[in-house]
């Protein structure tokens, strides 16, 4: 196993304190209310937005309403472009829109598409399948309406990190079992994918910076409130069949509790005849890619997911 970088473990160690598996439900609504602070210290360590791409934003169906969409686009396009949508990670329990900045705007700008940032509803208010359901609803509804966005609504992808890999691998689900809109690609970064939190990475990782086995089972236990944690749209992996799905690229990190959740997936899904690229970054942890000025493999991440969305969405 390789070595994690220095930098890694200290930001690692002093983030430990704001460990979810501390908080109780209280504190967990309060954090969502104050939401992520941006300026230029967090900036300077998350990545902010890239220039030359325009952001705006809106509104998309939800499963029970209206749910916040932030929309990214390179400025000097002018023909429909490809439509990625996103969905930020945070356990089910945190993040928004404002989580995704650095990642949804390097893809706008790399691949040439309109990224569509979806603000779910968030665990403990509003357990599974909440979330899920507000995804895939929003999902149908910006692709109904890709005129408005100047997008293209045969050219399709879903991406997001953590739980919103997660999310990202239940829509396509979704997207097939309901007839739903054709996905092209899923971008599946460090998705948790099993919440019965059996596979072993769990426990070789345990105490790993940024996420820890206590922090996965609680935001599992936060996110589903004892409901079941084989249905396959909590957890994808249990899936009867993966079959039809959209070709994906699994990214993994080495130091990551839910490591072998991507591992494994990427393995039914090329059992079922899907194309899957699945890559493991060495010496990485889990959130890497939030973290594009601390971690060393967070451009080379992005660069691979953008190449893999570009082959797959160009025309």
């Amino acid at each position: 196993m390789a070595r994690m970088d220095l930098r890694v473990h200290l930001v690692g160690r002093a983030l430990a304190t704001m460990s979810v598996a501390h908080m109780d439900a209280q504190r967990l609504e309060r954090m969502q209310r104050q939401g992520l602070p941006r300026n230029a210290l967090t900036d300077l360590v998350l990545g902010g937005v890239v220039r030359g791409v325009r952001v705006s934003e809106g509104t998309a169906r939800g499963a029970t309403g209206p749910v916040a969409v932030r929309t990214y686009r390179p400025a000097q396009a002018t023909d429909p472009l490809p439509l990625v949508v996103h969905f930020h990670g945070g356990g089910w329990t945190l993040g928004n829109l404002d989580s995704g900045g650095w990642l949804c705007s390097n893809v706008a700008a790399t691949v040439g598409a309109v990224v569509v940032s979806v603000d779910y509803r968030l665990a403990p208010g509003h357990r599974w399948p909440a979330a899920a359901e507000d995804c895939y609803a929003a999902l149908v509804d910006v692709v109904e309406r890709a005129d408005s966005f100047d997008a293209d609504p045969t050219r399709v992808a879903v991406m997001g990190d953590s739980a919103g890999g997660n999310l990202s691998a239940v829509v396509c689900l979704m997207a097939r079992d309901r007839s739903g809109p054709p996905i092209t690609h899923q971008g599946l970064v460090y998705p948790a994918v099993d919440l019965t939190m059996s596979a072993a990475s769990i426990d070789s990782n345990a105490t790993a910076p940024f996420l820890t086995k206590a922090d996965c089972i609680a935001f599992r236990d936060h996110y589903l409130g004892g409901q079941d944690q084989r249905h396959p749209y909590a957890s994808p992996l249990f899936a009867e069949d993966h079959s039809g799905l959209p070709p994906a690229l699994v990214q993994v990190a080495e130091h990551d509790p839910i490591r072998d959740d991507g591992v494994h997936y990427a393995g039914v899904l090329r059992d079922a005849g899907v194309p899957v690229r699945l890559t493991e970054y060495v010496g990485m942890p889990h959130g890497f890619l939030s973290f594009p000025r601390l971690c060393r493999s967070a451009p080379q991440a992005l660069a691979e997911l953008c190449t893999e969305q570009a082959a797959v969405l160009g025309r």
